[in-house]
C-alpha cells in the first residue's frame, strides 16, 4: 500500500464551491424579500368614517378594504411573478451539484487523460460541480410560454378592473337602496302620525255620537298595520346598514355605521349601438377574456414545441475527492479538479404520444375559451339591452309616481273633509290613506330603481361613473 498523502482541495476549487454556496442563501433571502405580502389595509371603522357616509365615502373605503378587490390585487400580483419565473428561463442556470457514490470496488478518481497516468482508486468518492446550463434553441416554447404569460398577467389586470367595477356598483346599489329605505320609513312615520291625528278626531266626533266605534276600531287596526310595517322596514334598513359595512371590508366597527345622501333623477339617453360599441371596447371582463384566449393560443404554440429538439450548452467546473482508505499511485493525488463544457441536443423520438396529446388538450382549451368569448359577447348585449330597458321603465314609474303622489295627498284631504262633516265613510278615508302610502313608497322605491340602473348601465359598459 502506498503511503497517504494530505487531503487537500485546490484553492481554486476551494473559492468556487464557498461563493456558490454563500450565493445561494442569498439570492433565496433576496427573492423572499421581494414575496413578502403587503400588510394588510385596516378594517375597522376610524374616526374619520364613524360620521355618516357619502356614496363618495363608501366607494372610497371598498375600494381600499373590500376583500374581492385584495383578492384581484394578489392575483394580479401573482401573475407577474408568473411572467418573471417563466422569463427566468431564457436565462442561464447555475446549480451547485454535489454527491456521495460507495462501491464495491475500488474505482478510479477521475478518468485518464494520457496513456499510463498515475491516479487515485478509492470505494468511497465524493463530487462537487458548479454546472452551468443554458438552453439557446427550444423550437418556441419558452417564447411562446412568456409570451402566454404576459397575456395572463394583463388579463389579471382586466379582471382587477373588472371587479373594482362590481364592487362600485354593488356599494352604489346597496346605497341607493338603503336611501329609498329611509325614505319609506319616513312615509310610514308620516302615515303613523296621520292616522292619529286621524284617530284622536274619530273620538272627538265619538263623544259628541257622530262617529261609530267601529271607525276607531278600523282606524286602530291600520295603525297595528303601519306599526308592524314600520318594525319591518327598520330591520331591513338594519340589515343593509350591515350588508354595505360588509361590502366595504369593515370588520370591527366603533359606531353604528349610517349614510346620507339624495336620490337624483337625471335622465340618461344613449344610443343602443354606440352602447354596445362602448361596451365591447370598455368592458374589462371581456378584454380579460380576451386576453386570456390570445395566452391559450401561445399555449398551443408552446405545446407544438414538443415535437422540436431542444439544444442547450453545458458547462461544469468542481471537484473529485476520494474519501476513506485509498490508493494513490506515485504521482498522483487523492483530489483533482475537473471541468467541461459541451453542447447537447434532445431530440424526441418516442414519448408514448404524451406530445400529441397535450397539443389536443390545450387545443380544445383554445375551443372552449373561444366559445365563452362569444357567449360574453351575447351575455354584454343583453346586459346593455337591460339597462337600457330598467332606465326607461324606472324613469317611467318615477314621473308616475310623482303625479299619483299629489292625487293621493288632495284624495286624502278632501275624504278627511268629508267624513268630518258626516258625508264620508272611515273605508274611504283609510283607503285614500293607504294609496297616498303606496304612491310614496313606489316613488322612493322606483327613484332608487332608476339610480340602480344607471349604475347598471356604467357596468355593463364598462365606463367609469
Amino acid at each position: 500500500m502506498i503511503p497517504q498523502r494530505n487531503r487537500t482541495v485546490p484553492l481554486l476549487t476551494a473559492g468556487l464551491l464557498l461563493l456558490a454556496f454563500v450565493a445561494g442563501p442569498g439570492a433565496v433571502s433576496a427573492e423572499s424579500g421581494r414575496a413578502r405580502p403587503a400588510p394588510c389595509p385596516a378594517t375597522s371603522l376610524d374616526r374619520k368614517t364613524a360620521a355618516p357616509l357619502t356614496l363618495r365615502d363608501c366607494l372610497a373605503i371598498a375600494l381600499r378594504n373590500n376583500p374581492d378587490i385584495q383578492a384581484a390585487r394578489e392575483d394580479a400580483a401573482a401573475a407577474r411573478a408568473g411572467v418573471d419565473e417563466v422569463a427566468g428561463q431564457r436565462w442561464p442556470h447555475v446549480d451547485l451539484v454535489g454527491n456521495y457514490t460507495r462501491h464495491m470496488d475500488d474505482q478510479r478518481l477521475v478518468p485518464a487523460r494520457r496513456p499510463m497516468e498515475p491516479g487515485t482508486y478509492g470505494d468511497n468518492l465524493a463530487a462537487g460541480d458548479v454546472v452551468v446550463r443554458f438552453p439557446f434553441y427550444t423550437g418556441g416554447r419558452i417564447t411562446s410560454e412568456i409570451r402566454a404569460s404576459e397575456l395572463l398577467r394583463q388579463s389579471s389586470l382586466h379582471r382587477l378592473t373588472r371587479t373594482r367595477r362590481a364592487v362600485i356598483f354593488n356599494v352604489s346599489s346597496v346605497f341607493y337602496a338603503i336611501l329609498a329605505r329611509k325614505k319609506v320609513i319616513e312615509s310610514l312615520e308620516f302615515s303613523e302620525k296621520t292616522l292619529k291625528r286621524h284617530e284622536n278626531r274619530v273620538q272627538d266626533l265619538m263623544d259628541v255620537q257622530r262617529a261609530a266605534r267601529v271607525d276607531l276600531l278600523r282606524t286602530e287596526v291600520r295603525l297595528a298595520d303601519i306599526h308592524q310595517r314600520l318594525v319591518r322596514e327598520r330591520n331591513i334598513l338594519d340589515i343593509q346598514h350591515r350588508l354595505l359595512a360588509n361590502l366595504l371590508g369593515i370588520e370591527n366597527r366603533a359606531s353604528p355605521l349610517t349614510v346620507r345622501g339624495t336620490l337624483h333623477l337625471s335622465p340618461v339617453t344613449i344610443p343602443l349601438e354606440r352602447a354596445l360599441a362602448g361596451a365591447r371596447r370598455a368592458r374589462a371582463d371581456y378584454k380579460a377574456l380576451k386576453a386570456e384566449t390570445e395566452a391559450q393560443a401561445r399555449r398551443v404554440d408552446a405545446a407544438r414545441a414538443g415535437h422540436r429538439p431542444t439544444v442547450s450548452l453545458e458547462g461544469g467546473y468542481g471537484g473529485r475527492w476520494a474519501l476513506g482508505s485509498a490508493t494513490e499511485q506515485a504521482g498522483a493525488d487523492d483530489s483533482e479538479d475537473t471541468g467541461r463544457v459541451g453542447v447537447m441536443v434532445d431530440f424526441p423520438i418516442f414519448r408514448g404520444g404524451s406530445v400529441a396529446a397535450r397539443i389536443r388538450k390545450e387545443e380544445r382549451r383554445l375551443r372552449a375559451l373561444k366559445e365563452r368569448l362569444r357567449k360574453l359577447d351575447l351575455r354584454i348585449r343583453l346586459d346593455v339591452e337591460t339597462a337600457l330597458l330598467n332606465i326607461a321603465s324606472n324613469l317611467e314609474r318615477v314621473r308616475s309616481s310623482e303625479t299619483a303622489i299629489e292625487q293621493g295627498k288632495e284624495s286624502l284631504r278632501i275624504e278627511q273633509e268629508k267624513y268630518t262633516l258626516g258625508r264620508g265613510s272611515i273605508t274611504d278615508v283609510l283607503d285614500a290613506q293607504a294609496a297616498l302610502l303606496t304612491s310614496q313608497t313606489n316613488y322612493y322605491r322606483s327613484l332608487s330603481e332608476y339610480n340602480t340602473s344607471i349604475a347598471e348601465l356604467h357596468l355593463a359598459t364598462g365606463e367609469e361613473e
